[in-house]
């Protein structure tokens, strides 16, 4: 790999660390017009600074703000690095097809749009159908690309439930689909107690999906 590339990563990564919006959106810039590879930039660079953050966060060395601002900090990155993504993705092999959204009644999407971007970078077809998603819109969506995963998102306690609805919904329909959920307000016993896989974070989603395509991981 370059060293200019290493340079780069650090850029990036610190920017997250650093909660600085700005200076990831103009790091990510300029990396792209020295040929750095998009990806690479997302998963050496923006993820493994985020992925700190979080760690800080458990630890409770970080707060909640700061999570959210490091969050920021990514998808302010993110959304240069995403066409130049999907571009270099239209001649590879789609691992599978995922419908992804926020449930009903929660409009909180940073994490859910960091999920979308590396599942996206790490081959993925994408349907992000945004927050505040009713059930339905879900299973309409996944029958309409014929969607492998769906994924739904919720940050409050208040919207779980909606997860389960989901969950139900797409029993009904006779989708083949796996389930994914997470968000702040989710666990792993939840995502037991509803038939569904759960995903701590956007590496975990990715590797998760990966292994219910039987694509690795």
């Amino acid at each position: 790999m370059p060293e200019k590339d290493e340079i780069f990563f650090t850029e990036l990564e610190n920017a997250v660390k650093n909660f600085d919006a700005k200076a990831a959106k103009d790091a990510t810039t300029r990396a792209l017009r020295a040929g750095v590879d998009p990806v690479d930039a997302l998963e050496k660079g923006l993820s493994k600074g985020l992925r700190e953050v979080g760690q800080r966060y458990e630890r409770g060395e970080l707060f909640i703000v700061h999570l959210i601002a490091a969050a920021e900090a990514m998808k302010s990155a993110v959304s240069i690095l995403e066409p130049r993504i999907l571009e270099a993705r239209k001649e590879k092999k789609v691992l599978g097809r995922i419908v992804i959204g926020t449930v009903e009644g929660d409009i909180h999407d940073i994490g859910k749009n960091i999920v979308s971007a590396m599942l996206t970078a790490a081959g993925f077809e994408v349907h992000d159908i945004g927050k505040d998603v009713p059930t339905e819109r879900f299973v309409e969506k996944a029958r309409e690309k014929s969607a492998d995963i769906v994924g739904a998102s919720s940050l409050m306690t208040t919207t779980m439930p909606a997860q389960r609805d989901i969950a139900d919904a797409i029993s009904r329909a006779g989708l083949k689909a796996k389930y994914i959920v997470g968000g702040s307000a989710v666990n792993e016993q939840w995502a037991k107690e509803i038939n569904a896989s759960y995903a701590a974070d956007a590496l975990s989603a990715v590797q998760l999906a990966k292994r219910l395509v039987g694509a690795g991981g």
